[in-house]
């Protein structure tokens, strides 16, 4: 029998993939497959109203229970992709996960050509609320881009720019060192739209060598290998919550 304290009905892939059996997408294939029943009853529809704290579902007649919540932080590595499988058969970030862990899906994406602080987790709840806007999480990123920046390039990051309709925009950028031909720039950002600062700095005519995100809100990367990846430890999970918290009550606040 399931347990979760969400009382609210969800689709039964969603409700597979919330328990922390398998992805949403995989869910899908299993129900259409006729794998999964609910209440004692086959059911191939994606969408039926599941109760997580009522009803009984079961994969292959074993029942489906709900897994202890789990968080890691991973080190992505640069190439790698930000998904459960491709179809092309390019290297996921699952391939860097141990065995005998329940489902965890990501918080957000990196992209292929990005690395660095990665989260993973079965509680989508906890996620949605890391990913929402008004928790107003930093996400602090270190930048290798191909100029000399200046100070004219951290006015027109802070300044934003439009692309592609969308508004992009740093909430803070500095220079932590250069080269002759390169700078590498920490720009953190409060809000998280799709390749966010390669566009920016795509449209001000910058190119982008290396991307790697060090921080979440208080959570750092730290000295974690690349490719390595490990759990939150309790501190660290209180402070990204107590962060979150924060950030609510700011934006009720208006």
């Amino acid at each position: 029998m399931t347990s979760a304290k969400i009382s609210r009905k969800v689709g039964l892939a969603r409700a597979l993939s919330k328990l922390g059996y398998c992805s949403r997408s995989k869910a899908c294939e299993l129900i259409r497959a006729g794998h999964v029943s609910l209440n004692g009853r086959v059911r191939r529809d994606v969408e039926t109203p599941v109760d997580l704290q009522k009803d009984q579902i079961a994969v292959n007649n074993s029942p489906v229970v709900s897994q202890a919540k789990v968080y890691l932080m991973l080190n992505k590595p640069r190439g790698v992709l930000t998904t459960a499988a491709d179809d092309k058969g390019r290297q996921t970030v699952y391939a860097y996960l141990g065995e005998g862990l329940p489902f965890v899906a990501p918080v957000g994406r990196l992209d292929k050509a990005s690395e660095g602080l990665l989260l993973l987790t079965n509680d989508s709840e906890w996620s949605g609320r890391v990913l929402a806007p008004e928790t107003h999480l930093d996400k602090t990123y270190h930048v290798q881009v191909g100029v000399v920046a200046d100070a004219a390039l951290l006015r027109s990051l802070l300044q934003g720019v439009t692309d592609g309709g969308e508004f992009l925009r740093a909430k803070a950028a500095r220079i932590l060192r250069g080269g002759e031909r390169n700078t590498w720039l920490e720009v953190v950002l409060d809000e998280g739209k799709n390749r966010h600062i390669r566009r920016m700095l795509a449209q001000l005519g910058v190119e982008v060598l290396r991307l790697v995100r060090v921080a979440i809100g208080p959570l750092a990367l730290g000295q974690l290998p690349k490719g390595a990846v490990r759990p939150l430890t309790p501190p660290e999970k209180q402070a990204m919550d107590r962060a979150m918290q924060s950030g609510r009550r700011r934006s009720s606040l208006g």
